[in-house]
């Protein structure tokens, strides 16, 4: 399985960015895809989260700015984010659980993608 992304980019403040994430392989099973994002001297931190459910999880830092969407039927998420700020420049990776039980609201991802740069600059 492989996660493709694409979108990111430069942005100033205030701006909107979405990303996009679909992955390529076979996938038996989903138990959810999401986002994550590293900025610079900053640990990977977790974006938000969807199941296929529809059920959405999102960091603190988010405050109602982005939201994350999903087209199941060819795993596709999309992160659209809205009124950026300069602390959300960062990598931003899409991540998915795929083929694993499922037994949690929470996303233990087995599959990452390599990341695209978001800048938001003043």
């Amino acid at each position: 399985v492989q996660l493709v992304q694409s979108g990111g980019g430069s942005v100033q403040t205030g701006g909107t960015l979405t990303l996009s994430c679909v992955a390529l392989g076979q996938i038996r099973r989903s138990c959810g895809m999401g986002w994550y994002r590293q900025g610079v001297e900053v640990e990977r931190e977790l974006v938000g989260i969807i199941k296929p459910d529809g059920k959405t999880t999102y960091g603190d830092f988010v405050k109602g700015r982005f939201t994350i969407s999903q087209y199941n039927a060819n795993y596709t998420v999309y992160l659209q984010m809205n009124n950026l700020e300069t602390s959300d420049t960062a990598v931003y990776y899409c991540a998915a659980e795929f083929g694993r039980g499922c037994y949690s609201d929470q996303l233990y991802p087995n599959y990452m993608s390599r990341g695209t740069q978001v800048t938001v600059s003043s």
